[in-house]
């Protein structure tokens, strides 16, 4: 930093810069910030720290180390010999703007300030609290590796880089929102990354102008990628260190955010949020009939409803020998109303189950299988067709890999059996035409949503559609522009 961007210089005196952290750390104003006053080496030292947040027993031992001192131990260099000689620590620094050291304080790292000096010494001897990387919930495989993103940064960068041994590598450091200094760290493998895709994340994430990221990774992708009116996430979430691996070999940039689990890749398609880690923990043959198994799913889970619904309503649509697919009762609600009330059910109890104890899980499902499913249809409120095929929906719902794809694929599913309902056929084409429309002029950071279906690749989409086997998966996605297309 130079001289010209120190807001708050440290001064000459002593008590200036004590008096100034002392009051803007607010140490008597908060239980948890903690000064403590010292005198090694016949100098009056102090230290700014925040409970809970340093490792009690590497402070309590350079403190060991430091009262042993004797004054012309520290001559004629003081700030040198404390670094450098009597400060055995990995993880020191040095600091000449108070502001930056109230941050860094504020952060977890601790502040050394001693008399006569014009610097002040960062120690960075923090821990949080955190829990064990167990495996995500979202993202389970029966074979594989069990760990999983927390919410500390640097145990989520280290189970990345156990995997990516590779030297270039990079992690950089950034900080966001102008009161939480939230920490943000872009990842990228320099050698293979797009060096405009680099720039152009790190562009929208410095550019973000906000007090603080109270929903941590989903505020910064509401800044970077804009378009609120449009459902569909535009960047993948994982929870799982090798998912994340796989993406950087790939050419994809990663944004980790400190106090969150799930780490976002970026640029995706509308394709990457249909892959899922068990595909590639099976060999290639059953691995590609997962794959589409799960791609009949997610098109019967956006499709079914509106589909019978018009068969339904248009009977002289189905042949002689589909008529089964109709109604024979239409019940006391219109189909249409049934569906509707239905839908929201469905929702209603997915959110119940969210805020239900794990205790009280299957109570709960039971009751909603009994009042959703065998008294309604017995009270006329809902018919058999229309359980069955909302069913199969919520299925092909549920069997979606991304979360947040399968929430926008249940509106549009809504909309699409709305326009359906009022307008018939056109509805239905019309609806559909518009979904296109929306996916096609979709991008995520310049990269078309569809690609490689729009713009077609033949080589590209055959590995979207099958799993092929990984000694022929040889070339990188070109739609990423990598250094070096080849793996």
């Amino acid at each position: 930093m130079s001289d010209k961007e120190i807001i708050h210089p440290v001064s000459e005196s002593f008590e200036k810069n004590i008096d100034f952290l002392h009051e803007e750390l607010g140490v008597e104003k908060s239980f948890d910030v903690i000064q403590l006053d010292l005198e090694y080496a016949g100098r009056k030292m102090a230290m700014f720290l925040i409970d809970g947040f340093v490792k009690d027993d590497i402070l309590h031992y350079l403190m060991k180390l430091l009262s042993r001192l004797e004054p012309d131990q520290l001559e004629p260099d003081p700030l040198e010999k404390l670094m450098k000689v009597h400060i055995p620590y990995v993880e020191i620094d040095r600091q000449k703007d108070l502001d930056i050291v109230m941050d860094l304080v504020l952060a977890g790292p601790t502040a050394l300030v001693v008399e006569g000096m014009s610097e002040i010494i960062m120690i960075d001897a923090r821990t949080y609290p955190v829990r064990g990387p167990q495996e995500p919930d979202l993202e389970r495989v029966t074979r594989g590796a069990r760990d999983g993103f927390v919410e500390t940064i640097i145990f989520n960068t280290s189970l990345t880089r156990r995997r990516v041994r590779d030297k270039t590598l990079r992690m950089e450091y950034m900080q966001v929102g102008r009161r939480s200094k939230t920490d943000i760290c872009i990842s990228y493998i320099e050698d293979i990354a797009d060096p405009e895709i680099v720039e152009k994340i790190k562009d929208s994430v410095s550019k973000i102008d906000t007090d603080g990221l109270p929903m941590g990774e989903k505020t910064i992708e509401e800044f970077i990628c804009g378009r609120p009116l449009n459902p569909y996430p535009l960047v993948r979430y994982t929870e799982r260190p090798d998912t994340a691996a796989i993406h950087l070999y790939e050419g994809h940039v990663l944004i980790y955010v400190d106090g969150s689990p799930s780490v976002l890749i970026t640029p995706t398609t509308f394709w990457h949020h249909l892959q899922h880690a068990e595909e590639y923990r099976q060999k290639p043959v059953v691995g590609a009939y997962m794959r589409l198994v799960r791609f009949i799913a997610v098109w019967i889970g956006i499709f079914i409803l509106p589909l019978w619904y018009l068969f339904a309503t248009n009977p002289r649509l189905l042949g002689s020998n589909m008529q089964f697919i109709g109604v024979d009762e239409s019940g006391t609600l219109p189909l249409f109303l049934q569906f509707i009330m239905i839908e929201l059910g469905l929702d209603i109890l997915r959110m119940a189950t969210i805020h239900t104890p794990s205790a009280l899980a299957t109570a709960l499902g039971l009751v909603s299988a009994i009042l959703i499913g065998q008294v309604a249809v017995e009270v006329g409120l809902f018919i058999n067709e229309v359980i069955l095929y909302l069913a199969l929906a919520a299925m092909g719902t549920f069997a979606t890999p991304s979360y947040e794809l399968s929430l926008a694929n249940r509106l549009f599913r809504l909309a699409l059996l709305c326009l359906t309902a009022v307008f018939g056929v056109s509805g239905f084409v019309v609806g559909f035409t518009l979904w296109m429309f929306l996916l096609v002029r979709t991008k995520s950071f310049h990269i078309p949503y569809l690609w490689p279906f729009i713009p077609f690749s033949y080589r590209a989409f055959r590995d979207v559609i099958f799993r092929s086997p990984m000694p022929i998966k040889n070339r990188r996605p070109t739609v990423l522009h990598p250094k070096d297309p080849d793996r």
